[in-house]
């Protein structure tokens, strides 16, 4: 595969490639020029300059038939598994220059000609353009880039196909409105296909010895997975202090651990738990002190198990699944984890209801949090810590009366309904009165 200087020595193939060949071939009394440059850039203001052929990278797209190939490139957990090729297509403009009467249409037809009889690339053509002095500034790189050679690109498993490609006079408009250039005689060619592979280390398995040596006599999964989250009460998110079921396969094992990972936690939280002697189905109670009101945080969780199967010497780590943790408004004193009372003040002209509370957990600065009351709804102010009470302040006129409270965090709301109930009904302890 080619380095990420592939793409400058295709060009430089290619202009080494016209300049030679217009040196044995055209005759034009006077020298021709062979350029790299963008349209813009090219003037022949003087006298003395002379004919001019210009190849311009217009376009670089991928390559449909290698886009997919070899992927993924990355486990699970991040993992290199394969260095993919940045496969790409190159679209040139050859583009003719002249001061008198036919040179740009000569030098337009030889560099055709040339085009047409080499379409494609051989490997040696590409080394001896390469090799050749000037082919490519080095200088403008990093002293560690300018000892990779991009000689590269002939080493490439797919050698370089020129085709010429057919446009219309509103394309090649647009192209040079865009360009801001004046229009000269062009005639457009794709280059195909430049492979870019990066080479950064891999993640790789060792080769298998034997296989069938452990025989699963069903269509269940093979290895450890957890399917889903029974929550207390039939409900749909669970809270600190309960005590959630896991149902899985391929359970057993020693030292069994859940792991439960949050996008603001740093470091998983790891709690042991004890699986069923049929390896289907853990309990997890999830604690309520006042250490994990601070290293919890509401939100979607995703949880793990890992566990050392029976026979086997490491441990395994199974799939993910979600967990939604809600934010409990502490609407009455916890004096267990000192935690006080919510407040509704009601203050100013005009009145306006102000709302402070705290949570189990604590929500994080960074989350977006709603209270609701009812149907009146308010935004949490910012604060500098989340050890800070939420202060909700409601602009518009909330009657007095006691309301339903709703606690919002990242989109995942606190329990007001019990669900468990028949018929359901509202959770009473999830109420707050608001002052007159």
């Amino acid at each position: 595969m080619s380095s990420a200087l592939a793409i400058g020595a295709c060009s430089a193939v290619l202009r080494n490639l016209l300049d030679n060949g217009l040196i044995e071939a055209v005759s034009l009394g006077t020298t021709v020029k062979v350029s790299a440059l963008a349209p813009d850039q090219v003037k022949l203001d003087r006298p003395q300059d002379p004919p001019q052929l210009n190849l311009f990278l217009l376009q670089a797209t991928p390559n449909a038939a290698w886009r997919n190939r070899e992927l993924p490139s990355r486990a699970s957990g991040g993992e290199r598994l394969t260095n993919p090729p940045l496969a790409l297509d190159l679209t040139y403009l050859v583009t003719a220059y002249g001061k008198a009467d036919f040179q740009a249409e000569i030098l337009l037809g030889y560099a055709m000609q040339l085009l047409h009889e080499r379409p494609v690339l051989d490997r040696a053509a590409v080394r001896r353009a390469l090799n050749s002095a000037g082919a490519l500034d080095w200088s403008m790189l990093p002293p560690e880039y300018q000892l990779l050679s991009a000689a590269d690109l002939a080493e490439q498993v797919e050698v370089l196909r020129i085709t010429p490609m057919a446009t219309s006079l509103d394309e090649l408009s647009k192209v040079w409105s865009a360009l801001q250039s004046v229009y000269r005689p062009t005639a457009m060619y794709q280059v195909s296909v430049v492979l870019i592979e990066a080479q950064r280390a891999l993640h790789g398995a060792q080769p298998v010895l034997t296989r069938g040596v452990r025989v699963q006599p069903d269509t269940g999964p093979a290895l450890p997975t957890l399917l889903a989250v029974a929550l207390p009460a039939k409900q749909i998110v669970a809270r600190l202090g309960e005590t959630v079921t896991v149902r899985g396969a391929q359970l057993a094992g020693s030292g069994a651990t859940a792991l439960l990972t949050h996008r603001l936690v740093d470091t998983p939280i790891e709690l042991p738990v004890s699986v069923n002697d049929a390896g289907t189905a853990f309990d997890l109670a999830l604690p309520n002190t006042a250490l994990d009101q601070a290293r919890f945080a509401p939100g979607l969780w995703q949880l793990q198990l890992r566990v050392t199967p029976p026979g086997e010497a490491l441990p395994r780590t199974s799939n993910g699944i979600g967990l939604a943790l809600a934010a409990d408004p502490v609407l009455v004193a916890d004096p267990g984890l000192g935690l006080p009372a919510a407040t509704a003040t009601r203050a100013g002209a005009p009145p306006v209801v102000t709302v402070t509370l705290r949570t189990r957990p604590q929500v994080q600065v960074a989350q977006t949090v709603s209270l609701s009351l009812d149907a009146f709804t308010a935004t949490a102010k910012p604060r500098p810590n989340a050890a800070d009470p939420l202060v909700f302040t409601f602009a518009d006129a909330l009657p007095a009366g006691t309301r339903h409270v709703t606690l919002r965090v990242d989109g995942i709301d606190s329990p007001l309904v019990r669900r468990g109930q028949v018929p359901p009904d509202f959770d009473p302890s999830q109420r707050l009165t608001v002052p007159a």
